[in-house]
């Protein structure tokens, strides 16, 4: 037996694989056996050496040579390769063996060369180790729970190498070329020609006429415009103003008095006061009021009388005592009334631990027994001996008499090529609320059997 210790771990973390509810694992060993007289020594070193313990729910993975141990992790780029190249060696060998198999006549070689079609199935990287820079598979025949199969076995081991990202150029926009701007006619001044004021003598109003250019003075350029020229005659031009001072001096009292003549004089209208009305009270009513009379004779105290004391009865000279109820352990299985008033065995799905009260004669170790039902389906689990694995399917339901049966077909298969008898249980409620259980063996024999949950 190989001292090398590489993994352990609960069986509940992973997903069996198998063929025909034989899983890979309870063959474990007769898979590495028949690879080694098939000659394939190579793929037998690659897979570990597993070993369960007494109550078959934990299990220790053992390198089959000595050596040093390097994680999957720890080791270098080149151990990687060296050793990812070897597994696809021992994947094809494994993968020819297996479809010839498959092709036999005999039913027990086509059912081992299906379980070693899922031999080299394992849940991740970190289950894999270098001994020696050989890699040996630990948990083998297992996937990670709510996971299949992998097309690709080998698809977590392989290096992927991220490529360097492109730096991608991108070129420069040309700027475009200006337009040139072209200029259709040449810009006009704001003022064509100056402007002329003239001022007649006979007539107030001013007026503007154009000054005509001469057809020299047309052909020069003008940059700026000349402002307007003002030609006017200063004679006569105070007479303006004092005209205006004249006119409003006589229309000034003209106004006022047309304005104050149609004025008419405000009327006043006066409001008459109204007196004030005296409002006089209402008279206050005087109301009698009865006269009270009071007692002539004196009161009298009434004393309550004092209660009597209850009679105290006298201690029995040898109580009962009284049955309290003990506690229940802890996940131990218990038939709730509702349920099996209904008829419903819900309660019962998940993994329970079955210890059975009495030891094996030659190992002097009781057999382990793992029940896994799921809708009054499932599968019971058995070690026994010298580490001897045995499986069967098992079915269970409730009695008409409120009792809990769980039964199997037939005896279980081991993994030695025996056959182990099972037990045909009854579970009642105790008078503790816990479910009493016992196992009947061939031959009446009744044997009690506690069941703890290990999970759901």
């Amino acid at each position: 037996m190989a001292k090398t210790l590489l993994r352990s771990g609960c069986l509940d973390d992973f997903l069996a694989l198998g063929e025909n509810g034989q899983a890979v694992f309870d063959s474990a060993f007769q898979i590495r056996e028949t690879l080694r007289l098939r000659k394939q020594q190579a793929v037998a070193d690659a897979l570990a050496i597993p070993q369960p313990n007494d109550e078959g729910d934990r299990v220790d993975w053992y390198a089959p040579q000595e050596g040093s141990v390097t994680s999957w992790a720890a080791a270098s780029d080149e151990e990687r390769r060296t050793a990812l190249r070897y597994l696809d060696n021992c994947l094809s060998n494994v993968a020819s063996l297996s479809a010839r198999c498959q092709q036999a006549e005999k039913t027990s070689i086509r059912l081992f060369g299906a379980l070693l079609e899922k031999a080299l199935q394992f849940p991740g990287s970190q289950h894999v180790y270098l001994v020696n820079g050989k890699p040996v598979i630990t948990f083998w025949g297992f996937v990670n729970l709510n996971q299949g199969a992998r097309d690709d076995v080998l698809e977590c081991l392989r290096v992927v190498e991220s490529r360097e990202p492109e730096i991608a150029f991108i070129p420069e926009e040309a700027m475009p070329e200006p337009l040139p701007v072209e200029i259709s006619e040449p810009e006009k001044p704001l003022l064509e020609a100056p402007m002329a004021v003239q001022v007649d003598d006979d007539s107030p109003v001013y007026s503007l006429t154009a000054v005509k250019k001469t057809a020299a003075e047309e052909e020069k350029p003008a940059p700026r415009p000349e402002p307007a020229a003002v030609v006017a005659k200063p004679r006569r031009r105070w007479l303006l103003p004092v005209a205006a001072v004249i006119a409003v001096a006589v229309a000034a009292p003209v106004g006022y008095l047309l304005l104050s003549e149609n004025q008419t004089a405000p009327v006043a209208t006066a409001q008459a006061e109204v007196p004030p009305t005296p409002i006089a009270p209402a008279p206050i009513q005087a109301v009698d009021v009865a006269k009270t009379t009071l007692p002539l004779t004196p009161a009298e105290v009434v004393v309550p009388p004092k209660p009597e004391p209850a009679p105290v009865a006298a201690p029995e000279e040898n109580p009962e005592p009284i049955a309290v109820a003990a506690d229940v352990p802890k996940n131990a299985l218990i038939l709730p009334a509702e349920a099996v008033k209904i008829g419903s065995t819900k309660f019962l799905n998940g993994t329970w631990r079955a210890q059975i009260d009495f030891s094996d004669p030659i190992t002097g170790k009781a057999p382990s027994l793992r029940y896994q039902i799921a809708n009054n389906k499932g599968t019971v689990r058995l070690v026994h001996g010298d580490n001897i694995v045995c499986k069967a399917e098992v079915f269970s339901g409730l009695h008409q008499n409120g009792a809990l049966m769980i039964k199997t077909r037939g005896n279980a298969r081991c993994s030695d090529g025996s056959r182990y008898p099972m037990p045909e249980v009854t579970c009642k409620t105790g008078s503790n609320g816990a479910a009493v259980c016992t196992g009947r063996y061939e031959g009446d024999k009744v044997i009690p059997i506690t069941f703890r949950k290990v999970s759901n």
